[in-house]
């Protein structure tokens, strides 16, 4: 198989950035899911933050990004994020740096998917432009240096995870990592690293009306791979090679109503693409582990010193390692 195409989502749930190549790292792409929008609730007990994901914020979808990375001359690099009204409509964009100052910004508790960490609130200025957009409070957060646990059992037993400790330089991450043998995520679910097939997701659009295909971004993927031999072949690859990079492929990913958005209105679908999901859980709910979720594309984690290597689209793609069987999704709180 070859490589197709390759994204990072700098925020969490808005349109994604296509790479035609990038380093490689323990945590991820670089720059992939660092900021993160929460919905403020002030209520009589105090203030309550709610993770907001397109799923349940449609409307997320309307917001584009795109970067300039850090160099010489702006060390800090640059976030543009772009809200596009529909239908062709106005367009105003918001600049943020890429690597933030943290050290007088606000430090707050947040929790994904009961994996906690903290984060930075980046701010009135930036909040107020969300908020403008979302008709309610929120606020924009940026994860600096800090980690979420990665809570698959198993990422951190024995001796094989002494070589996955970090050598990655700042020049690569420059947001540092640390030298803890634990697996750490970004505001990246549950992996740092989504892989999907092209060749199934012909499956998914053989679901649709004849003209209209399955837009694959909807999937929120980071590595997308072209040339499979058969549809949902996927589900029992256990380790991949990429040109000089080796992956892990630890368990499925189960989709939810997010792959229902229009993408063109930021609503709920409809139509037969607004019923996706449905369509999918008709035959691929094949994971007892999220037994109510149709699985398309797997997790996977960076093998052993590979940190630093380099994939681009068009690079070899071979499956090292095949499962008997489909692994089981056992992420605690959220396994079925």
């Amino acid at each position: 198989m070859k490589v197709s195409e390759l994204y990072i989502y700098p925020i969490k749930s808005l349109r994604g950035i296509a790479l035609s190549r990038s380093e490689i790292a323990r945590l991820g792409f670089p720059f992939d899911r660092r900021f993160m929008l929460y919905k403020v609730h002030r209520e009589d007990t105090g203030v309550r933050y709610e993770k907001m994901q397109v799923s349940e914020f449609t409307g997320m979808c309307l917001f584009y990004t795109d970067i300039e990375y850090p160099d010489e001359k702006d060390p800090s690099g640059k976030l543009f994020v772009t809200h596009h009204e529909p239908n062709n409509g106005p367009r105003e964009t918001i600049e943020v740096p890429l690597i933030p100052e943290t050290r007088r910004l606000d430090v707050l508790d947040v929790d994904l998917h009961h994996s906690p960490t903290q984060a930075y609130n980046m701010g009135v200025h930036y909040n107020k432009w969300f908020s403008k957009w979302f008709g309610f409070e929120v606020i924009f957060v940026f994860l600096g240096t800090n980690r979420r646990r990665a809570l698959f059992p198993g990422l951190t037993d024995g001796q094989s995870n002494k070589s996955w400790m970090s050598s990655i330089t700042s020049t690569i991450l420059p947001f540092g990592w640390g030298k803890d043998e634990e697996e750490k995520l970004s505001f990246a679910d549950c992996a740092p690293f989504l892989v999907v097939s092209k060749t199934s997701l012909r499956n998914v659009s053989a679901r649709l009306p004849d003209g209209e295909e399955m837009d694959i971004t909807k999937f929120r993927p980071n590595i997308i791979l072209e040339g499979a031999e058969e549809e949902w072949e996927e589900d029992f690859w256990g380790e991949m090679s990429i040109g000089d990079a080796n992956l892990k492929l630890l368990h499925n990913c189960g989709r939810c109503s997010s792959i229902n958005v229009d993408y063109n209105t930021g609503k709920p679908g409809t139509g037969e693409s607004g019923t996706m999901l449905k369509k999918l859980m008709k035959d691929r709910r094949v994971d007892p582990g999220a037994k109510w979720s149709p699985i398309f594309g797997r997790y996977a984690y960076l093998y052993p010193d590979n940190d630093g290597q380099v994939i681009e689209v068009g690079d070899e793609a071979i499956v090292t390692k095949r499962n008997a069987e489909r692994t089981r999704f056992d992420w605690p709180g959220l396994s079925t």
